[in-house]
């Protein structure tokens, strides 16, 4: 097998879900053996353990929570010491060298996803120990089906993390705002979802290909005495701003805490 996931949550499914859209080639495993069977079933996929994945697959992700990724690596570093694949860890706060330490000498990226990878449209920022740097850009094509990939320095996973891994939930909490405002207005719940996603999208769009800031593309809507003004007014007096930044920061700070 070229591919195993050794974990099935959602960011660990959701990567899967993306890997099979081009390959079949994957062994995928869970604690919870009823929704890796469910899951392959669905996708057509292989199911197998933790020792069958170490023993036949080049490249394993590792999806356990960071908790219990010491007692998961333990059970298999026998087998991994021999077949020595490419570990890739989504481990919120756990460094290379900590999974090296864990499971032993071999090439270990780090990554941090975030579920819109299942759509193909997804953030993927990574890093790697000096022992996967020739694995590196054969990693880099094989996630091309994912998103755009971040090469990251180590040290700022963290705070990435806080922006593009939780980002989404963050996102999707704004625009189930945005939707129950439009509702109160007198739309349908779905047409306020649909014209706050579509706008999100647009929004995002723009700001990824324009050279402006974020505050300038703001201006640029609003235009003095009319209706787009008084929204944004709302959220300053409501002190957004100091509100999402601390959202930003105590999502960073758990990332460090999980990471001791």
């Amino acid at each position: 097998m070229k591919y195993g996931f050794i974990g099935c949550g959602n960011m660990g499914g959701a990567l899967i879900r993306a890997a099979a859209k081009t390959t079949k080639d994957i062994m995928i495993a869970d604690f919870d053996n009823e929704k890796a069977v469910e899951l392959a079933n669905e996708l057509r996929l292989t199911v197998g353990d933790n020792k069958t994945i170490a023993a036949e697959c080049d490249r394993i992700f590792l999806g356990v929570k960071p908790q219990v990724m010491a007692q998961m690596l333990d059970g298999i570093k026998d087998v991994l010491a021999d077949k020595k694949p490419t570990l890739i860890s989504m481990a919120a706060g756990l460094t290379t060298a900590k999974i090296k330490e864990m499971a032993g000498e071999m090439p270990v990226i780090r990554i941090m996803p975030n579920t819109p990878v299942s759509v193909g449209k997804g953030v993927v920022l990574y890093c790697a120990n000096d022992v996967a740097q020739d694995v590196v850009n054969d990693f880099v094509k094989d996630m091309q089906y994912s998103g755009k990939l971040y090469l990251i320095d180590e040290g700022l996973m963290d705070a990435g993390c806080s922006v593009s891994g939780c980002g989404p939930a963050f996102m999707y909490t704004f625009a189930s705002a945005i939707a129950k405002g439009g509702e109160q207005c007198g739309l349908s719940k779905s047409q306020a979802i649909e014209f706050a996603a579509a706008t999100m999208a647009g929004a995002a769009q723009m700001l990824l290909t324009s050279d402006k800031t974020p505050e300038e593309l703001t201006d640029a809507v609003c235009s003095k005495g009319g209706s787009t003004i008084e929204g944004v007014t709302v959220l300053k007096n409501s002190d957004f701003e100091n509100i999402v930044c601390s959202c930003i920061k105590a999502a960073y700070k758990r990332n460090r805490e999980l990471g001791k």
